[in-house]
């Protein structure tokens, strides 16, 4: 193994990892200042996992084409850091909105590239791609502490300097990642008729829509929510730092948690968790109380994203499998994100911030009622 290829994979998931954890949570907050409405934060804010649901295929065939990914995602990697620092310039909501998109564009080749690459990597050289990866969510939830001192200090414009600096800097290790990617064929039209046919598969998109699309929209509204609060950027990152990094331990702990106790009853357990997290926030409870509750995020997103993808390659098909995984990432960070995103924001023009959360602790619940269905069915299923 190359100890030097392995110091460029971690110290690039750690740079480009910070520079995202550093403006998106904050986001919304500078939009709330600059005057945006509810709706148009929602709009901004979901057309980027549209656009990165439509672009992912068109950068995944490039690559296939070109055999050039560590070209490809440092462009990638610029071309984010570029766009995003433009927000500085942005006035006018039309502008806002072409901006996400273009930046979503671009964004949108940054972890797939990286992740083929890396697992290709260690696949051929040894190595452990979850020691790899974890520096990415070191850099996330040492970002958004870091960036919300920063705005305290010098003001909220400061999150977009440190994304396009931070970014820039992560192309210097992308440059030196290693070339090499594994593909995997996705037919979506053919494995869609056979995955439809798959006992429980339509029912868990659903339920990961339910659930997983309120945790992606809560990276976005949760500064929101801590600001309503009485809190102050600041303590938006110190939030972001203790929920990050509570995660850690909770996805080391999954794989033995899932073979013990069955990857439905671990998924029951992260959506009951992470509707009951949202429904405590909307009783609208001090800065003090959400700081303390946010290492629930390690046991509701630790658990739940082992488990379901655990759940989708148990039930899919062998030769469907690359279909099933895209689609079910499709629900949750695509479809999910944008639904509960643009939702939020018209909420929060009639009612207020802590509507959001009840709007989300409910349907989150309405999820996990669905996957304790699932577990009774499965169960009368192996009964008869």
């Amino acid at each position: 193994m190359n100890k030097r290829t392995f110091l460029n994979m971690k110290a690039f998931y750690f740079f480009s990892f910070f520079a995202i954890g550093g403006l998106f949570p904050l986001l919304t907050v500078y939009l709330n200042d600059v005057g945006l409405t509810g709706a148009q934060i929602g709009v901004i804010t979901s057309i980027g996992p549209i656009v990165m649901l439509l672009s992912q295929p068109i950068w995944g065939i490039l690559s296939d084409y070109t055999k050039k990914p560590r070209v490809l995602l440092t462009i990638a990697v610029i071309g984010t850091g570029i766009i995003g620092f433009t927000y500085l310039f942005a006035e006018d909501y039309v502008i806002f909105v072409t901006i996400a998109a273009g930046l979503a564009l671009f964004q949108s080749a940054i972890v797939p590239l990286s992740d083929s690459m890396t697992m290709n990597y260690v696949s051929l050289h040894g190595g452990n791609y979850g020691k790899i990866r974890m520096w990415g969510a070191v850099g996330f939830a040492l970002a958004v502490w870091i960036m919300g001192n920063l705005s305290d200090w010098f003001g909220q414009p400061i999150i977009f300097y440190g994304f396009a600096i931070v970014l820039f800097m992560s192309a210097f290790f992308s440059i030196k990642m290693p070339n090499g990617t594994v593909t995997a064929a996705i037919d979506l039209r053919g494995g869609m008729k056979q995955l439809i046919k798959v006992p429980g598969f339509l029912l868990f998109l659903l339920i990961t829509f339910l659930v997983f699309g309120p945790i992606m929209a809560n990276n976005f509204y949760f500064g929101l929510l801590i600001q309503f609060t009485g809190g102050t950027l600041a303590g938006v990152g110190f939030a972001f730092l203790l929920a990050a990094g509570s995660e850690v331990p909770f996805m080391h702990w999954a794989g033995n948690w899932i073979k013990k106790r069955g990857v439905l009853v671990i998924l029951f357990v992260a959506s009951c968790v992470s509707g009951l997290r949202w429904l405590f926030y909307a009783a609208g409870p001090s800065p003090l109380f959400i700081y303390v509750t946010t290492i629930i995020q390690g046991f509701s997103i630790g658990l739940f994203v082992p488990a379901a993808l655990q759940y989708v390659i148990d039930i899919a098909p062998k030769q469907v499998r690359g279909t099933a995984v895209a689609v079910y990432s499709a629900a949750g960070n695509g479809l999910g994100a944008c639904f509960f995103s643009i939702s939020a924001g018209l909420i929060m023009d009639r009612y207020t911030i802590l509507s959001v959360y009840m709007f989300y602790g409910t349907l989150s619940l309405v999820g996990a009622g669905l996957t304790l269905w699932l577990i009774n069915k499965q169960r009368t299923v192996k009964v008869v």
